[in-house]
């Protein structure tokens, strides 16, 4: 009988320290997010670039953001091979440290004044590397934690990675708060740095987490040899699944519109509104994210996936239209209410969603590999979206406008992806992609 009863509760432990793994992973990839994204709207072109138009060096900055997005569909297929071929573990020990290690060489870079254009080459370096380790982190952690999560709850389970997403960009913004209102010589001479260099103590805790998981037992449940080249047996297999990916994770244009474009647009010359109320913004939005994306998770293991992701990706193309409105308005009161409502509740459904959706459209024997470089193919529109944005952004009152036709048309691209996917939340996890 003891024993009948210790099997269960080890499995819900093992499930928890997977949730808690995902969870500070994805912290510490959305932290780097937000910190680069934020150094890269209000200093990078200044610190990095050459001094002469300073158009151009904005779109220099912003486009090192979305360096990262090109190398992740090449980490993507690296550690998704190595993920499916000899399991979880390993790669996502690779993958924290190989994040901490270029995080904390950004914070070490010296500046073009010191040696000219050696600093934008090292900075697009370091930049790749991060790159390579998020392509194959959420791809990893996802896994990891649905092979582990109970049945009808996977996508509780793994919403919690996305809720690292959330605290993460809390902790970034909280810590780039009091930096970002530095003197301006001193923000651009060493305070920048400070965010860069503090990632350390978010990467020790990580490894410790992730040291203590075993293989998951899905993995080692697969009666199948895994097959030499995973990549491959995706391809002959599932590649409509993988197109169903692709096209569903055009919906991180969202955030980086959101993190990146918004906060170089309104605290441009034609808006002016303050760059510290609108990280405030962004403070308060993820702040509400936290608990509402297991909340959106939990109604999609009663109702399925596919009706909440549908409405999920329409809500939040809309409601980030509704929010580039209000910061061409300059009210702040205004900027907060939609800034919350986009980022906090819209945005909350499809981000909380994404690891178990995702995750459950592929078989054992290449989930990773699938998940993997579906998700960064989808995601490297929403790399270089802050530069898009700026290139297409008009004149005058309605200068907002392009950018958000072209958020309505990545919103319903996501939602009609979606709706052509089997449903899968009551699917047994040994059935999940057969």
């Amino acid at each position: 009988m003891s024993v009948a009863l210790e099997a269960p509760a080890r499995e819900r432990d093992l499930a928890r320290r997977a949730a808690l793994a995902a969870f500070l992973g994805s912290l510490l990839e959305y932290y780097d997010f937000f910190i680069y994204g934020s150094a890269a709207a209000l200093v990078f072109s200044t610190v990095f670039f050459p001094p002469g138009n300073p158009t151009v060096s904005a779109v220099l900055a912003l486009a090192t953001f979305g360096i990262a997005y090109v190398a992740r569909p090449l980490g993507a297929v690296v550690f998704g091979h190595f993920g499916d071929r000899f399991g979880r573990r390993g790669v996502l020990l690779a993958t924290v440290l190989l994040m901490g290690a270029s995080s904390l060489a950004i914070g070490c870079l010296p500046t073009y004044d010191s040696v000219g254009t050696l600093a934008p080459v090292l900075l697009v370096i370091c930049r790749l590397v991060q790159g390579l380790s998020a392509g194959g982190e959420a791809a990893g952690a996802s896994t990891l934690t649905l092979e582990y999560a109970p049945e009808g709850r996977r996508g509780f389970f793994t919403s919690f990675a996305m809720s690292g997403f959330a605290a993460g960009m809390v902790l970034a913004t909280l810590v780039f708060l009091p930096v970002a209102a530095l003197p301006k010589d001193d923000l651009h001479a060493w305070g920048w740095r400070i965010p860069f260099l503090l990632s350390v103590f978010v990467v020790a805790v990580a490894y410790f987490i992730r040291r203590r998981l075993d293989e998951t037992p899905v993995f080692t449940a697969v009666e199948e040899p895994a097959p030499a080249l995973p990549l491959v047996t995706l391809l002959r297999e599932q590649w409509r699944d993988l197109l169903r990916v692709i096209g569903c994770s055009v919906f991180a244009v969202f955030q980086t519109l959101f993190a990146v474009f918004a906060l170089a647009f309104g605290t441009s010359s034609a808006v002016g509104l303050d760059k510290a109320s609108l990280l405030w913004v962004s403070v308060v939005a993820n702040a509400v994210a936290i608990p509402a994306i297991p909340l959106w998770a939990l109604l999609s293991d009663r109702i399925g996936r596919r009706p909440v992701w549908v409405f999920g990706a329409l809500a939040s193309a809309i409601t980030l239209v509704a929010y580039l409105w209000a910061i061409s308005t300059g009210s702040m009161p205004l900027v907060f209410v939609m800034g919350v409502l986009h980022a906090g509740i819209a945005y909350s459904a499809v981000n909380g969603l994404w690891p178990s959706f995702f995750t459950e459209m592929f078989d054992a024997r290449v989930r990773y590999t699938g998940f993997a470089i579906g998700t960064q193919l989808g995601f490297l529109l929403a790399g270089f979206s802050p530069s898009i944005a700026v290139a297409i952004t008009g004149e005058g009152s309605t200068a907002w406008w392009p950018v958000s036709v072209f958020a309505l048309g990545c919103g319903a691209i996501s939602a009609f992806a979606a709706w052509t996917a089997r449903e899968t939340h009551r699917t047994p996890v040994l059935e999940l992609g057969r």
